[in-house]
């Protein structure tokens, strides 16, 4: 019996009893070279106007990509939603707010299923009361 463990747990790469440590960490992880070009999600926090390009980039290689806008004047995140907004146009991408000042670029590749409500929206049903947690 303890030798039929060992057999199933050496073939799915797992150590028994005996005192050998199992590494989930090594167990799960991908290597680089075997992830799909465009399977990626990137995050950034851009800094300055400058830095839409290399989101831009991201889409361009078809990459999804969440960015956060926290970090900039309201002027520079109107700018770069414009741009982004022009990429996205150009790719066929989608773009969704995923909070106050935090978006959801995608390109074509990546389909993005359901919607974020904002707070101060009311549901379509009319609805007049609000639930407070």
């Amino acid at each position: 019996m303890a030798n039929t463990k060992k057999k199933i747990g050496d073939f799915f790469g797992l150590r028994g009893d005996d005192g050998e440590q199992t590494k989930e960490d090594e167990f799960y992880k991908v290597p680089k070279e075997d992830v799909e070009k465009g399977s990626e999600m990137i995050l950034l926090e851009p800094r300055a106007y400058s830095e839409s390009q290399q989101i831009a980039d991201h889409l361009k290689n078809r990459n999804s990509v969440v960015v956060n806008l926290k970090r900039v004047t309201s002027d520079q995140a109107k700018r770069i939603i414009d741009f982004l907004s022009g990429c996205i146009y150009a790719i066929g991408g989608t773009m969704q707010k995923v909070g106050v000042g935090i978006y959801l670029c995608a390109p074509n590749n990546v389909s993005v299923q359901g919607k974020i409500t904002e707070e101060n929206d009311k549901s379509k049903d009319n609805v007049e009361d609000e639930v407070e947690w």
